[in-house]
């Protein structure tokens, strides 16, 4: 079977290649870096001839709103055109959790749209929905970073690790489309607040974390069931505990503030 993987070459995207040519599979890990660019459309058809599933883990260089639409609109078409000019049986797209619910932010009605034009495409799909990942938190720190303090709201996450994440996206690509979505979080519910806080206390960060009701998320007010699923999710093992561990082991966390 050949699967072409947009994004092949990100976190989860080579995580997901490896899984799947381990299980046999012809894998083409597709990007901007390996020639092929779904926005200019670049080495798209070529990449996609013979292709029997599709796996778009592309994502917008800007959470900017503007910027946002435009990548996930003109992305989405182009390869849902190219799909469907080369046969596709099978486009799988990774979503987050609570897309339909954040749509003050910009990124999120781009990621609506995104879904969208899938569903309308004609094509077998299967949506993936999921938490955060563990490997932003450092992001998502960033985002709420005033001055010397974290200002995150104490809304509940359940964050995924990539890996868990990457098995999911392999098993799907191996199973028959559901026209519909699956949503996939990690073992633990937390509040965001507190799970930043240890996580900048585990890698020497010194800033404050302060829980704070009106902070936004990338531009999204929060509450506790913005951005967790009580959809029976399918449910990652590892734990935040165990995946800095095995992090910190690959490369040793560094005071973040030097």
């Amino acid at each position: 079977m050949k699967i072409v993987i947009i994004g092949g070459t990100g976190l989860i995207g080579s995580k997901t290649t490896d899984r799947l040519r381990k299980q046999g599979s012809e894998v083409i890990a597709a990007a901007p870096n390996t020639g092929v660019n779904t926005i200019t459309g670049e080495g798209l058809q070529e990449a996609l001839e013979g292709a029997e599933v599709v796996i778009d883990l592309a994502n917008s260089p800007s959470f900017e709103d503007k910027a946002s639409m435009d990548f996930f609109t003109t992305s989405g078409r182009n390869l849902l055109a190219a799909g469907k000019a080369a046969g596709v049986r099978h486009h799988i797209a990774l979503s987050v959790v609570g897309t339909e619910r954040l749509q003050d932010c910009g990124y999120f009605r781009a990621k609506l749209v995104q879904e969208n034009l899938i569903k309308a495409s004609g094509i077998p799909y299967t949506i993936v929905h999921s938490t955060q990942f563990m490997e932003f938190l450092a992001g998502i720190a960033k985002s709420g970073t005033i001055g010397e303090a974290v200002h995150l709201s104490p809304a509940y996450v359940q964050p995924i690790a990539s890996d868990d994440v990457a098995d999911v996206m392999a098993g799907v690509a191996l199973a028959a489309p559901i026209n519909g979505m699956i949503e996939i979080s990690g073992p633990d519910r937390v509040r965001m607040s507190e799970l930043v806080a240890r996580y900048l206390k585990a890698v020497g960060d010194p800033r404050e974390v302060v829980a704070d009701p009106e902070a936004l998320y990338f531009g999204a007010r929060l509450n506790d069931t913005s951005l967790v699923s009580d959809d029976n999710p399918r449910l990652g093992h590892i734990t935040f505990e165990q995946w800095f561990a095995a992090s910190a082991r690959k490369s040793p966390p560094a005071n973040a503030a030097a």
